[in-house]
């Protein structure tokens, strides 16, 4: 397998408290996430809302640059990269957005909208920007007759089929999945799924797929990287992940999760205390606070990033959650 994109002890601050008056700090989103994405395979970036998932799409999509730390593509460092390399290297990077709606143009042919990126990056005459949409649009399972109508005239699902044919119109490598599914209803989810999983088989794709729907993740992901309050606390190969989960808030999040399965479901796990500031992270584990294994070394002391049984775990209890 071959490493397309890594993420090597990436962070993103932002500054807050910017009036006459207010007190001033720093906001956490993304505070140390490694991670590699390789070709064919996916990884999903799974939390509940605010851990700065969507953070971390918007820094390996180039459209934020991290605060520290290094990302790679094709093994080409992003920081240093001039303009021309880090608009060449975006190239083999695109997005499919949770909104299909919001993310198309509501003024544009569904054709206009695929042609697009290749008009915009210079690549082949009208002609050949046509038939390349044409062959997209058979790809992702939509009718050429199709071709000229607009975004409202197709149900939520046609949609995101049309969101993900224009993202590999650039034919690129890595595709940032950000809740792709939520939007749709359960039978559409499952079409859309399997379709991206053809794609993915087709194209050697590399997915980033962001979720909070564990069932979904159980179904297309290779790699799980579990995110809590912009820091990582676990991540290992899925079997090992759901089968054995080694951080207390994994175990959170899959009771959460229901299932029709009776060999997913799980008992459910009371969470005490609230979330912490991002002005003010803890200065030991984040979720400590929250946690029923807790002890007075986790409030004082951050938990090291190290390997227990196959998964990368943040918690010093690990060996015996």
């Amino acid at each position: 397998m071959t490493v397309l994109m890594e993420g090597r002890d990436l962070r993103r601050h932002y500054p807050a408290g910017s009036g006459m008056f207010a007190k001033k700090g720093v906001i956490k989103a993304i505070d140390g996430v490694s991670f590699q994405l390789h070709d064919g395979q996916t990884l999903a970036v799974v939390g509940e809302s605010g851990c700065g998932k969507s953070t971390l799409a918007r820094m390996v999509t180039l459209m934020e640059a991290p605060t520290a730390g290094e990302l790679l593509i094709d093994d080409k460092p992003t920081s240093s990269a001039g303009e021309a390399e880090r608009r060449r290297l975006r190239l083999n990077v695109q997005m499919v957005f949770q909104n299909p709606y919001g993310s198309l143009n509501p003024r544009k042919t569904i054709g206009s909208i695929l042609e697009e990126p290749l008009a915009l990056n210079g690549r082949g005459d009208r002609r050949a920007r046509e038939q390349a949409a044409r062959a997209m649009m058979d790809r992702v399972g939509l009718r050429q007759d199709q071709y000229g109508r607009y975004p409202h005239m197709f149900s939520g699902g046609q949609r995101q089929r049309i969101a993900i044919a224009r993202a590999l119109m650039l034919n690129p490598r890595v595709v940032v999945a950000d809740e792709p599914v939520s939007a749709l209803d359960v039978s559409i989810q499952a079409q859309v799924l399997n379709l991206m999983m053809d794609l993915q088989e087709e194209f050697r794709l590399a997915y980033m797929f962001i979720s909070h729907d564990l069932s979904v993740v159980r179904l297309i992901a290779r790699e799980v990287l579990v995110l809590y309050c912009g820091r990582p606390v676990e991540h290992g190969p899925k079997e090992s992940v759901f089968e054995r989960p080694r951080h207390p808030y994994t175990r959170v999040l899959l009771a959460a999760t229901p299932s029709v399965d009776p060999r997913h479901r799980r008992q459910s796990i009371a969470v005490k205390g609230e979330l912490p500031s991002p002005l003010n992270p803890p200065v030991g584990c984040a979720f400590a606070s929250r946690c029923q294994y807790a002890t007075d070394r986790c409030t004082v002391e951050r938990p090291l990033w190290r390997e227990v049984d196959r998964q990368m775990v943040a918690c010093h209890h690990a060996e015996t959650v």
